[in-house]
């Protein structure tokens, strides 16, 4: 097989680098501006403005080390994907790669797995969205603001990659902002230079002054893992971007090789900030939230309701970037045979129209139970997808294991960016996650989240591969039926 129809395969059909249009049906609506911010507000979910105060009163100023730990898996998981996705662009990322180099029945199981987390984040997301509203506008109720939410960016993703693009753009873009400004501003406030701070400025004295840095020994370390590596889904989307925009290769290159600072800056430097501007067990932090607590701290009045407004911007951005990523991995599972084919279909703006209403019909049903059986139907949803991402990001480290062989002999030219030290880099990667993994069966407030996230990964899997199996048995009977019409 020549190198140029393997690429086709891949979803790579010119085979030239920054193809801008994709062949595929969908179209190169995205600039490189909506990559570059769709990839740095890529890693900054709401979870790290409302969970990152749990994660403090469990660690203390050693969540660093945790945010340190998980920062650097998400930094080498990243450099994979950047490899295989600089190479050959695809809107099925991850799941295209897993069909080629563990099997059919690998892409299937984590492209389905995967489309099954975020319509799942959908109904989480709008119902954070619109509890913040109902809150400004109570005369609404909450499933209604829930409803309008939903519509609106079902709309917005309905019309053209390009309007998802520029929702994103400045989404991201608002959040972007609003943690630069408070790292400044923080900063200053640390030193006691900040004109009219109401905090006196004690250092890096907070670090330390409250039990020492590590309070509570290292197994409050491998707990505040737990909590805090949820923050961080959604880091890969730009891979799956990046086939609809100008400049594919260009635009995954720049992703990868930026997300060490971006990772830096938004986590670690945000964290920091608040650690040093309070004590790590002041009460404020779990009671108001952490950013609030340290705004607070400084004196700059309104501070619940700016932290609002940044949240529900953080929420909405996750709420649209998960129907996107859903529908894509919906397109790309259609076009491979592994879903209908109908959601290989796409309108006349290049937009996979029944992909996206699938996965919004199944966010929408999802919302639904969140306010029926809360305690039953949605806890179940909710647990079953909670490790998933996890799963996924083992999945790119096996991947890239055997991809870097296949790209090696049918295209080495293509392979401009690579992951370091491979494969001892990528073996010690999945180690580290296969660890958390195993602790959270450990750990009783984790347990029953990965054991129902197994359940239906087994059942998944099992699909696939009964799948893979009676495909490769019609592959076979059409074979021999050739065979015995040549022989006529």
């Amino acid at each position: 097989m020549s190198t140029t129809t393997t690429l086709q395969k891949a979803g790579d059909p010119t085979g030239e680098p920054g193809s801008a249009q994709p062949s595929d049906g969908l179209k190169a609506g995205l600039k490189n501006r909506h990559l570059s911010m769709i990839a740095i507000g890529g890693v900054i979910g709401a979870g790290l403005f409302v969970g990152s105060g749990g994660g403090i009163a469990k660690a203390g100023p050693a969540i660093l080390i945790s945010y340190l730990l998980v920062g650097a898996m998400v930094v080498f998981v990243m450099r994979m994907l950047g490899e295989m996705a600089a190479a050959s662009p695809n809107s099925g990322s991850f799941s295209a790669y897993a069909d080629r180099a563990l099997g059919r029945w690998a892409g299937f199981s984590i492209g389905w797995l995967y489309w099954f987390f975020w319509v799942v984040v959908l109904a989480v997301e709008a119902t954070a969205g619109a509890k913040i509203l109902e809150g400004w506008v109570p005369a609404v109720p909450q499933w209604a603001w829930a409803l309008i939410v939903m519509v609106v960016l079902t709309a917005t993703n309905l019309g053209s990659v390009a309007s998802y693009g520029e929702f994103e753009f400045w989404f991201a873009g608002i959040k972007v902002v609003a943690i630069g400004a408070f790292v400044v501003v923080g900063m200053l406030a640390v030193f006691g230079v900040l004109p009219g701070s109401d905090n006196p400025g004690a250092g890096f004295a907070h670090l330390t002054d409250a039990g020492g840095f590590m309070p509570n020994g290292w197994g409050s370390v491998l707990t505040g893992v737990l909590m805090v590596v949820f923050s961080f889904m959604g880091s890969e989307i730009v891979t799956l971007a990046a086939g609809e925009s100008e400049d594919p290769r260009r635009a995954v290159t720049k992703a990868t090789n930026s997300v060490i600072w971006r990772i830096g800056v938004f986590y670690l430097g945000s964290i920091f900030i608040v650690l040093t501007l309070l004590p790590w067990n002041d009460e404020s932090i779990v009671k108001k939230g952490s950013y609030v607590a340290a705004l607070d701290s400084i004196g700059i009045a309104h501070a619940g309701q700016i932290m609002n407004v940044i949240v529900l911007t953080a929420v909405l951005s996750c709420l649209n970037s998960g129907l996107y990523t859903a529908s894509r991995m919906a397109f790309s599972l259609g076009e491979r045979g592994d879903a209908p084919k109908a959601f290989a279909k796409t309108s006349k703006n290049g937009v996979p129209t029944i992909a996206i209403l699938g996965s919004v019909v199944f966010g929408f049903i999802a919302v639904y139970f969140n306010y029926t059986s809360p305690d039953t139907v949605f806890n179940f949803l909710l647990n079953s997808s909670g490790a998933i991402a996890l799963f996924v990001w083992l999945v790119i480290c096996l991947t890239q294991l055997r991809m870097r062989g296949i790209l090696m002999r049918e295209a080495p030219e293509k392979v401009t960016v690579k992951m370091w030290l491979f494969p001892y880099l990528t073996w010690a990667t999945a180690a580290m996650i296969t660890f958390v993994l195993g602790y959270m069966v450990y750990d009783k407030d984790n347990r029953e989240t990965v054991l129902y996230s197994l359940l239906v990964a087994a059942v998944v899997i099992a699909i696939g591969v009964v799948r893979n199996a009676r495909r490769k048995n019609e592959l076979v009977a059409e074979a021999a039926a050739d065979a015995v019409t040549d022989a006529a």
